[in-house]
Order: structure tokens, then sequence, then C-alpha cells
């Protein structure tokens, strides 16, 4: 089992930056994909991004790409989100886990378990 503590959120201005850490508990986090996700008062949590375990492979939602970044260190037990040119549409509480299934889309809440507390990100336009 994985534990998971999300951090780095906060107040910005539209056009900002901030990064998000995800830090694990656990020897077994070097052999998960790890997902960020996000959800907004009064709507779904949907996807943001993935990275596979050796952080060779990363998937992002189209919303995010070209703004957004995933990587990880294993030797830190960590994952990060890079968020670059902020839009309002980005406020949300930003959640990490681990993918538990793979039964379905990378993109998929479900295929994610053992979720962090989320950590709030508010873009002020």
């Amino acid at each position: 089992q994985v534990q998971l503590v999300e951090s780095g959120g906060g107040l910005v201005q539209a056009g900002g930056s901030l990064r998000l850490s995800c830090a694990a508990s656990g020897r077994t986090f070097r052999n998960y994909n790890m997902g960020w996700f996000r959800q907004a008062p009064g709507k779904e949590r949907e996807f943001v991004a993935t990275i596979s375990s050796s952080g060779g492979w990363t998937y992002y939602t189209d919303s995010v790409k070209g703004r957004f970044t995933i990587s990880r260190d294993n030797v830190k037990n960590t994952v990060y989100l890079q968020m670059n040119s902020l839009n309002p549409e980005d406020t949300a509480v930003y959640y990490c886990a681990p993918r538990v299934r793979f039964s379905g889309s990378a993109s998929s809440v479900d295929e994610y378990d053992y979720w962090g507390q989320g950590t709030q990100v508010t873009v002020s336009s």
C-alpha cells in the first residue's frame, strides 16, 4: 500500500506557475504508474496527467498539453506536476494516486486508488 501527501498548491494569477509535489511512503512507489487528477467544485474528478513507473512515458489530457509537465523522482519517492500558463479554468483541488488497475484507460479515475488529501490550486483572473 502507498500513502500520499500532496503539496505546492496556492493562489496564483492567470499566466503564473506552480509546481505540485506528491510524496509517497512505501518501498513500492517505484513500481507504480502515477496519475494527477483534479476536482473543481460541483464537478467530477478529472484526469490531468499520468507517468509510467520508470518515468519514460507520460500522457496528458488535451487541455493541459504544452502547459503542464509530469515527472517523478524514484529516489525521493515523489511525483511532480509543473504547471505553467495557468488560467482560471485550472482552479481545482489536485490529487495524485497510483494506478492499481489495468482494466481500462490510463485516464480513468477507476484505475487509481490510495488517493492523497489533495492540494488546492486557485487561479485568479
